[in-house]
């Protein structure tokens, strides 16, 4: 499954992205925004395909929404703490992709089997608990302290417009049109100028920020701001030395607010110089939100013969 725990809220909320196939798992602060309650039935994407599941915890954890489900029909060994961009609401619409997903892979002979191959039935046995235990205790134990984290609020438009990104990409099986207009490079020359013009100068400390936003996206895009199923896309799109940032737009310049935190926390940068460059970010944010339709998609395409798709 293809997840870039790329999670969005009132100034906070959740997005999980997986980054050469390996997930990792960001937040924003929103705690009144779960789309997902305890007790809610839900269909829950595992190994490519969705399962029938029920909510039975929903957490606040590290600046994220997550979700312990479990799997109906199945043993208690598979429940999981998910993330938003596993599941989907229970609807005749959804229900239907789910039987389709279930078509398209009995059909396929190459397939290695799904959950029916891997999972056990209820009153088997199996050790994956111990196994999830270990892998989460791993996890946390090299996860920077929430606490040491720069809290980054991420207007809650913004949180919708990551959500819906999310949605499309890992979902809908749809992708950014790419090269991007206007692409990040030209995003935040548009920043730079409307700062000129409101305050008649630009300092020093904008400048760079622009500058390191900018470097940060070229090096953070491959390594943790893409999709799994974006990785084919990027590799066809970088080439003859391009940058992302010329070729990349608002929505993955979006995805990297939701890393910065961590980014930052492993920068070492001053207590001070910290507290200045989060009011610069917040600033720039409101900037974004202000030119949200300007600067970001309203459709996303098909990966396959590139259709239109009308974003809800």
């Amino acid at each position: 499954m293809g997840s870039s725990n790329v999670g969005v809220s009132d100034d906070s909320t959740t997005i999980s992205d997986e980054v050469g196939g390996t997930p990792h798992d960001t937040e924003i602060d929103v705690v009144d925004s779960s789309r997902f309650q305890e007790g809610e039935k839900v269909l829950a994407f595992h190994s490519q395909q969705l399962y029938e599941a029920k909510i039975q915890k929903a957490e606040f954890q590290m600046r994220e929404w997550r979700y312990f489900v479990h799997y109906l029909g199945w043993n208690k060994n598979w429940d999981e703490w998910v993330g938003i961009d596993r599941l989907m609401k229970l609807t005749e619409e959804n229900i239907q992709k789910q039987q389709e997903l279930k078509k398209k892979q009995d059909t396929d002979k190459s397939s290695k089997g799904g959950r029916g191959s891997q999972m056990k039935t209820k009153g088997s046995t199996g050790g994956r608990g111990r196994k999830r235990k270990s892998d989460v205790s791993q996890k946390d134990k090299y996860a920077p302290p929430p606490e040491k984290l720069v809290n980054i609020q991420i207007p809650s438009q913004l949180k919708k417009q990551l959500i819906d990104d999310c949605e499309f990409v890992n979902h809908l099986g749809k992708l950014v049109k790419l090269p991007r207009s206007p692409n990040v490079d030209e995003i935040l020359k548009k920043y730079h100028d409307y700062r000129l013009k409101k305050d008649g100068v630009i300092s020093d400390s904008v400048g760079e920020i622009l500058s390191g936003l900018q470097c940060y996206f070229d090096k953070a895009l491959p390594a943790m701001l893409l999709y799994k199923n974006e990785r084919e896309q990027y590799q066809e799109s970088i080439r003859d030395d391009a940058s992302p940032s010329s070729i990349y737009g608002a929505e993955h310049l979006l995805r990297l607010f939701v890393k910065l935190p961590e980014i930052l926390f492993y920068a070492s940068i001053e207590d001070e110089t910290l507290t200045e460059l989060r009011q610069k970010l917040q600033d720039f944010l409101r900037f974004l939100q202000k030119n949200q339709s300007a600067f970001f998609l309203s459709m996303y395409h098909s990966a396959e013969g590139f259709d239109v798709a009308d974003k809800k």
